[in-house]
């Protein structure tokens, strides 16, 4: 959730010059440096009062609507690194990276020199992402996880080592979802019961339906190759048959036990061409902005796909 506050935040912004390429990144930075100190000081400000109005509000949300329903209980800890086959562990890596990567631009646009908002910006989703584990660790039915820690390590350490190393993102988390019918009444309520009914419900909890993606840009890697710039390859994750955390059986609100264990649990392995937005050239800043957005997804493609030991096509993958 607060990563949407987020870029809804992001998109909002006046005149958000998100860098595209190495040449307008330059440009960008060139600019940002020329910046007059009451600028400068004034875009501090307003990305400061940003990123507080936004966590205060997405933890007043989290709280009302999920931690307030719920018995708290004294800190503790919580192994779930067997659950939902680690699809969930890949969702906080791409949610500290996406987080990061947006805040990492914001202090870059309100002039702070790159490495400290490289620092500052990068590590904020690592910082956001453990403020709910922590809130976690008080829930009784929870607890905090070193697993999702670790997760959010790795992604906002993958955007940082990226920027010090490269000073660029060669190679980005991203995020594709969709909706999901399962062909079975039983198997159906079920998915509305622990994924939701509505659509941005399913996109956000139905781990059978996500995929999550490492897209690398093929001219970062190969200078000299003669392909488009902002064509990509990209490698993703998924799962399927999940209708519990560990295993597929369940109890109903009325006492109705399920078991569907032969329903089989497994793992999806993709691989398929992918977009990289920032590297389409244009000076239309707005436009820029809805590029830099749209790289946190991955671009509908065909795909292939590796999983119970076959390989299969899939002509549209979202």
């Amino acid at each position: 959730m607060k990563f949407f506050i987020s870029i809804s935040l992001a998109f909002f912004l006046p005149n958000r010059p998100f860098a595209q390429n190495s040449s307008s990144k330059l440009k960008d930075s060139v600019s940002i440096t020329l910046l007059d100190q009451k600028t400068k000081q004034e875009r501090v400000t307003l990305i400061g009062a940003v990123n507080v109005a936004a966590y205060l509000g997405t933890m007043t949300a989290l709280y009302q609507t999920w931690y307030k329903n719920y018995p708290q209980s004294k800190f503790h800890f919580f192994n779930d690194n067997k659950e939902w086959l680690q699809v969930d562990k890949v969702g906080h890596m791409w949610s500290a990276y996406t987080e990061g990567r947006v805040n990492m631009e914001m202090w870059t646009w309100a002039g702070l020199p790159r490495k400290k908002a490289i620092w500052i910006g990068g590590l904020s989703g690592l910082a956001y992402q453990s403020i709910i584990e922590v809130l976690d660790g008080f829930s009784a039915e929870w607890g905090f996880s070193w697993g999702d820690y670790m997760a959010n390590v790795i992604g906002s350490g993958m955007l940082v080592a990226q920027e010090l190393g490269w000073k660029e993102q060669k190679i980005q988390l991203k995020f594709s979802s969709h909706y999901q019918s399962y062909g079975n009444n039983i198997l159906n309520t079920r998915a509305d019961d622990i994924y939701g009914t509505n659509l941005p419900e399913r996109i956000l909890k139905d781990y059978n339906a996500q995929t999550y993606w490492l897209s690398a840009n093929i001219r970062a890697f190969f200078k000299d190759a003669n392909l488009p710039p902002w064509l990509n390859i990209a490698v993703g994750y998924g799962a399927e048959g999940m209708f519990g955390a560990v295993d597929n059986i369940w109890t109903d609100k009325n006492g109705v036990t399920y078991d569907y264990t032969r329903v089989k649990r497994y793992r999806q392995w993709y691989i398929a061409p992918d977009i990289d937005f920032t590297k389409i050239r244009t000076k239309n800043k707005l436009l820029k902005t809805i590029y830099f957005i749209l790289n946190s997804f991955k671009f509908p493609t065909p795909s292939l796909e590796f999983s119970n030991k076959k390989v299969k096509w899939n002509w549209l993958h979202f």
